[in-house]
């Protein structure tokens, strides 16, 4: 089948429990969107995953968790204060506020008008204050994080001194940031509130080129390796013009996100952007750095971020290679890319998501044939109870067995275990396999081991 657009994946998120509209009794929030129990289980495996790969898989790598509100003074000489903003422009006809950069044709998607005004820029921080007497204090005006990687840098230190690493390292960083978009949309895609997955490996000067196109190869691995196909996938370089003002080279792994667009350029967008962001954020987070002029970067800094190598007795800064992924955006790309339907064999098309087991919300379904016979249903309920703390498992007995299992294949479950009749007297269930439909009997004894098994194959 050919691949589903987004509004497939819509319907089937909020029929299944895996997104809800946020504030939805109240007529909802604009671009604001609520996990639900199969949606928060699929997002706290994707982060594990992760995890996992980028932190428990390499040696050389720390975790950190920082504050989502920041001195002020972070955003002012990371850049964000003057530069984090997109071209905004009205339409004079319907008033629609829109984003200059993504109007190919110079009209309003809206009404079409061509009458729009010139473009200004708008800065995408949240504004907020801290404090008893937060209004009437200048000082008091914060921002609520647009990444999680300031809050990396200006840990560095901490981190080196804590931890004695030595160069090459890195720091990884799970958490929530927020951008007050100009124009949100598509679903999960671009929203005010998402979270981010992101990682500073921290290089001598001069290696940075090389490691930066290792990190390319390996992210773009890692997400073939959650089961997403390598068609849907491709690397996108940045030209200069579109660089970031930190960035010597980035290079995005894009995801078909738009198959229903016509324009193969235009199918295409963001999933994970790796960046070459130089020693940008370690100099001017540091108090000790001079431009060409001899005057002081940052006078209100306290700390000198630069790092000295014992066997070369160097100081210098080092350079960052930043591999940065939306966990939003993960979750979306592993849906629409697991997304796929089948005939039975009565003519029926079942939807079936074909999600990488790992990242599976429910690993096993156990499912009473008859849920009438008491004998039945506690052995299906004791079975459960048994495989809840080494797999998630879930009993369903609120359908007959085929509705129940098409159930199962439309949230992703790889495994249905059905007790029957038999199961009373050779003490054995059935097994039924999500993608095959092939069943196979195993012991009630041997099941946790057997799916486990299965689950890692």
């Amino acid at each position: 089948m050919s691949a589903p657009n987004i509004e497939t994946i819509v319907s089937l998120a909020k029929r299944r429990g895996f997104v809800f509209p946020s504030s939805e009794i109240y007529g909802g929030l604009g671009s604001a969107w609520d996990y639900g129990p199969l949606g928060v289980e699929l997002c706290n495996n994707v982060k594990q995953a992760w995890w996992r790969w980028m932190v428990y898989e390499r040696d050389d790598i720390e975790g950190l968790d920082s504050s989502i509100i920041l001195n002020r003074l972070v955003w002012k000489y990371s850049g964000h204060e003057d530069t984090f903003s997109d071209p905004l422009v009205d339409c004079r006809e319907c008033k629609t506020r829109l984003r200059a950069d993504k109007l190919d044709d110079g009209k309003c998607p809206n009404c079409g008008s061509t009458k729009l005004t010139e473009p200004r820029p708008f800065n995408l921080m949240f504004q907020t204050h801290v404090g008893a007497t937060a209004e009437d204090d200048p000082n008091a005006l914060v921002y609520l994080r647009p990444e999680t990687a300031q809050g990396i840098f200006i840990n560095f230190a901490n981190v080196l001194t804590t931890s004695r690493r030595k160069l090459p390292f890195g720091v990884a960083q799970i958490g929530k940031s927020f951008r007050n978009e100009v124009t949100p949309g598509n679903f999960i895609f671009r929203t005010r509130e998402f979270e981010q997955m992101e990682m500073e490996y921290f290089v001598r000067p001069g290696e940075d080129e090389r490691v930066h196109q290792e990190w390319i190869d390996s992210c773009f691995n890692w997400f073939t390796r959650l089961g997403i196909s390598g068609d849907d996938l491709r690397l996108y370089e940045q030209p200069k013009e579109e660089l970031a003002h930190y960035a010597k080279r980035t290079v995005d792994i894009q995801y078909r996100f738009f198959p229903e667009r016509s324009e193969d350029e235009r199918q295409w967008d963001e999933l994970m952007g790796i960046a070459n962001r130089t020693d940008f954020d370690l100099r001017t987070h540091s108090k000790k750095p001079e431009d060409a002029d001899g005057k002081r970067l940052n006078p209100d800094s306290t700390e000198d971020l630069s790092y000295f190598d014992e066997a070369t007795k160097e100081r210098f800064y080092p350079y960052v290679i930043e591999p940065a992924a939306g966990v939003n955006r993960t979750v979306l790309s592993v849906l629409m890319d697991a997304y796929s339907e089948k005939t039975n064999d009565k003519g029926e098309t079942r939807v079936i998501l074909k999600l990488h087991p790992s990242l599976a919300p429910i690993k096993a379904a156990i499912l009473p044939l008859a849920k009438n016979k008491p004998e039945i249903v506690a052995l299906a309920r004791s079975i459960k109870r048994s495989l809840q703390p080494a797999l998630r498992a879930v009993y369903d007995d609120t359908g007959g067995i085929g509705k129940l299992y098409a159930r199962q294949d439309e949230i992703g479950t790889p495994f249905c275990v059905t007790v029957d009749h038999q199961s009373l007297e050779d003490d054995a269930v059935t097994v039924r396999d999500r993608d095959t439909w092939e069943q196979e009997r195993v012991k009630v004894e041997d099941l946790q081991e057997d799916l486990l098994k299965r689950l890692r194959t």
